[in-house]
Formats: C-alpha cells, structure tokens, sequence
C-alpha cells in the first residue's frame, strides 16, 4: 500500500484525488499517441478503473491489428503495455450494484450500455463526484460525467 500512497495526489485540504480512466481515453493514449490523453493517464491521483477497460482496450488492439493500423510486433508491445499499465491502476470488478446502477436512465441520453457500465463504476468508487476525475474522449461519457458532478479529464 505505500507505493500506492506515493501516486496518491492531495488538495489543500488533504483529501485524495481520484482519476477514473475509461477505454476511450487509454485507446487514444495508445493506438493514437494522442499527448493529451497520455498526459491525462500519468495524471495526479489514484489511477482507477473497470476490469471492463482491459477487455475493452484488448479488443481495441485486436481491431487494430485487424485492420492493419498495426504489425504483429507494436500489438504485441501495445499489450505489454496495457499489462503493465493495469498494474498501476486498481480495477474495480464488475458488479451487481454497477449492473444494476447503469441500467438505470442517466442525464445525457441515449448513452450505449458499456458508457453506463464505466460511469456506474465510477460512481461506486463511493467518493463525491467532484473528487472523481472521469478521464475519457468520449463525448457521451463526458457529457454525462459533467452533468453527474465529475470534473472531465
């Protein structure tokens, strides 16, 4: 738990800071090199997240390579990294309480069933949603992540 502790990032109160990282935004990151989003994943705050994300972003690198956006080589280093990058993020299970809140209407709809499953895990986190940073580039999910409270990175 100490490592963890040293990612952890404090405001002027003291209260930790949280940044849920959503498929979009680690695809972006790693299929597209996009800097904003790499900046956004290696943020301050605790690094949190859906076992959904990695089955997500898995597929994602499939597509790619399926669609020749990449060799046999950069999938199989793009996975060596996403491996790596799970490990410095705690993931969240999927749940029935998540299950159950994303089935649930939400301010901006319509909104597809694995956005609902990404904000319903962030929402279980169980800190106030202005504590939550939702790290996405998903319109949908950060239209409704605003509206929800959570500041959008």
């Amino acid at each position: 738990m100490r490592a963890r502790r040293a990612h952890e990032a404090r405001d002027v109160q003291g209260t930790v800071s949280f940044r849920y990282i959503e498929t979009s935004a680690l695809l972006a990151a790693l299929l597209e090199g996009e800097p904003a989003a790499q900046r956004a994943l290696g943020g301050d705050g605790r690094r949190i997240t859906s076992a959904l994300t990695f089955a997500e972003a898995a597929r994602g690198l499939v597509r790619a390579r399926h669609a020749s956006r990449l060799s046999a080589p950069q999938e199989r280093a793009a996975l060596r990294w996403l491996k790596s990058f799970r490990r410095r993020c705690d993931v969240m299970c999927l749940t029935e309480s998540v299950l159950v809140r994303a089935g649930r209407p939400y301010p901006e709809e319509p909104i597809r069933t694995l956005d609902a499953i990404h904000l319903a895990t962030a929402a279980e986190i169980g800190e106030p949603p202005q504590f939550v940073t939702v790290v996405t580039r998903d319109e949908r999910v950060r239209r409704n992540a605003q509206a929800l409270g959570h500041p959008v990175g």
